[in-house]
């Protein structure tokens, strides 16, 4: 048993206290066992979580897994404590330093006008504090790990500011139908499908920008509509004594038009 005092309410010191016993070396073998990249992927699951409660509007939901984000970021912490390299204090003070910065407006004597404003002036502090010399080092400095949509939309936008897009959403839509022949085309052994289908993906993200419609949202809401329609088809077919998988494709086609019209 380890000398930790039980309480009625925790607060953030006793989170990190917490995570200091789990990897010590007579704490969790599993905890002790993690580094960063084994947990990688726990990070972006929470973050996920986190996304998925606001969406809900449930606050209890959302408490919950803001704790589970915060357990991450104390997690990674500790393990770069434990090898002096920085601790929960010099991420604390980092950000700090990063907020008092970039809001000039604020902090200093900045005078701004609209929130495009202020947007912009972060950016140009951004740069500035990353040293991006160039055009293409702010396109470099959009995170690899980003859901594609995000950051084909981030990359985009980027580009925009100096110039490089469409005017408006037709001109957008007129490369997508100019990427979508060169799908064609590589199906029919003229080109990589991979990288036609990319260019076709990165094309319809054009669009929605445009549209100011959030690509990845309505991707979401996409996919919901289609587990929505597929469980009615299901649920159609087993009215009918039938077992969709049992189906062949003409009538399961039908049932999905159907289901277009219902649901």
């Amino acid at each position: 048993m380890v000398d930790f005092t039980r309480k009625e309410q925790y607060n953030f010191n006793d989170l990190l206290r917490i995570m200091e016993i789990l990897r010590a070396p007579d704490g969790c073998m599993w905890d002790r066992e993690q580094n960063h990249q084994s947990i990688r992927r726990n990070f972006i699951e929470e973050t996920y979580e986190v996304c998925e409660a606001i969406d809900e509007q449930d606050a209890e939901h959302l408490k919950e897994e803001l704790g589970d984000v915060l357990l991450q970021v104390v997690f990674h912490t500790q393990m770069e404590k434990e090898k002096g390299v920085f601790d929960i204090e010099d991420v604390a003070d980092g950000i700090c330093k990063k907020l008092i910065y970039r809001h000039p407006h604020i902090f200093g004597d900045v005078e701004v006008s609209s929130s495009e404003e202020i947007l912009s002036n972060w950016d140009d502090l951004k740069r500035k504090e990353k040293k991006q010399a160039t055009e293409t080092s702010a396109l470099e400095s959009v995170a690899k790990s980003l859901p594609g949509l995000i950051r084909a939309e981030k990359l985009q936008k980027k580009a925009a500011k100096i110039g490089f897009d469409w005017e408006d959403a037709e001109g957008a839509l007129q490369k997508v139908d100019e990427e979508l022949d060169e799908v064609r085309q590589a199906i029919g052994g003229a080109g990589d499908p991979e990288e036609e289908l990319g260019d076709l993906l990165f094309a319809v993200v054009n669009v929605a920008r445009h549209l100011r419609v959030d690509p990845e949202r309505a991707m979401e809401k996409t996919c919901e509509k289609f587990i929505r329609r597929f469980a009615f088809m299901e649920q159609r077919a087993k009215q009918e004594n039938k077992v969709l998988s049992d189906l062949p494709l003409a009538e399961m086609d039908s049932l999905w038009n159907i289901s277009k019209e219902k649901v």
